[in-house]
């Protein structure tokens, strides 16, 4: 289970700050940041905002398991193409759920092969959308949610990177 702690951790590492830097833009100890990330307490809901902002997310996705929004990574911080994962969710007006899991790899030589994906070429709510030009914003670091559409029948589509 990702907790507070955890997911406050993990932002930090990503960040490349120390417990220390965190606690001195904070005002606050190290030994109180420390006893977030092993989840002894929680940090006071006044200083939610100014974690957000030091780790540039949103406040919700300090609470969140998934990535919320599309972020850009510096080279360092990237995880090979090959690690990753491009997700397709939709939920249809109806109530039924798709999700389609493809490795990057993968979608990457159907791309070079000319390939079509009828899950995207067939849906109303993705038309015209261009994997090519979604693969070069991966290649330059670019993950999480990058596109959430709803369609006019109220289907809604989601396309995630991790």
């Amino acid at each position: 289970m990702n907790t507070l702690g955890k997911k406050l951790s993990e932002l930090r590492k990503a960040k490349g700050m120390t417990q220390d830097d965190v606690a001195e833009k904070l005002g606050v100890s190290a030994q109180a940041v420390s006893k977030w990330e092993n989840d002894m307490s929680c940090p006071d809901i006044m200083l939610l905002p100014g974690i957000a902002e030091i780790f540039g997310v949103a406040i919700d996705d300090l609470f969140s398991r998934e990535t919320k929004r599309a972020v850009m990574l510096r080279e360092s911080e990237r995880k090979p193409l090959d690690e990753l994962l491009f997700r397709i969710v939709v939920n249809s007006a109806d109530g039924d759920k798709v999700k389609i899991n493809l490795p990057m790899p993968l979608l990457k030589m159907g791309l070079e092969l000319g390939m079509a994906m009828p899950q995207i070429a067939d849906s109303n709510a993705l038309k015209g959308i261009d994997l090519e030009k979604v693969m070069e914003l991966v290649e330059k670091g670019v993950v999480g949610k990058l596109l959430e559409v709803e369609s006019g029948d109220g289907d809604v589509v989601e396309i995630v990177v991790e």
